[in-house]
């Protein structure tokens, strides 16, 4: 528990806001995970607007999080583990600009911690390319429309919930077990 009671918020785009929101709702010390669009040049956009290519923003989740309980880092390291960030502006079959991997930071030491995270990556050789991970300051934060938000668990048999969400939520209990919610 926090003694100061202080949260923060982390901003996260790795492909689609349903994969992502499924994934961080499971970690101890996130409060709340919200699907939604940032880094692009229209307030409020649509659905409709983002898939579309237009306006230039990314499907992301708005991530609040107490980090007495869960670093930053931590989220970092779920991040990266449940998207592949060599991808330019692609996750599967989900193409556009709309699914680059981009980290949206706060502060500067949010800039810090994903520089270092992103160069011990490429360092590491566990991907054969360079991470295309854009790091961009937080600008703004749109909340996606309201049948977005907590979509795998309220539609976990649809098809792409089974094939595509489903598999991260699963790779997330696998890999930070020791960080899942009681």
């Amino acid at each position: 528990m926090s003694t100061s009671g202080a949260k923060e918020v982390a901003t996260l785009g790795g492909g689609c806001f349903w994969c992502l929101e499924a994934a961080f709702e499971q970690l101890r010390g996130v409060e709340r995970v919200e699907s939604g669009y940032a880094g692009g040049s229209v307030a409020n956009p649509t659905y409709q607007q983002v898939c579309g290519g237009g306006g230039g923003h990314a499907e992301v989740v708005q991530i609040t999080f107490d980090p007495s309980v869960i670093s930053y880092a931590d989220l970092l390291d779920v991040f990266f583990d449940i998207h592949d960030p060599t991808t330019l502006n692609r996750q599967g079959a989900d193409v556009g600009t709309q699914y680059r991997s981009v980290i949206f930071y706060h502060s500067p030491e949010q800039k810090r911690v994903a520089q270092e995270k992103i160069a011990a990556l490429n360092a590491s050789g566990v991907y054969r390319v360079p991470v295309v991970t854009q790091l961009v300051p937080f600008e703004a934060f749109y909340r996606a429309e309201d049948y977005h938000q907590g979509y795998f668990r309220k539609n976990p048999y649809q098809g792409y919930c089974q094939a595509v969400v489903a598999p991260k939520a699963a790779k997330v209990r696998e890999h930070f077990a020791d960080k899942l919610k009681v």
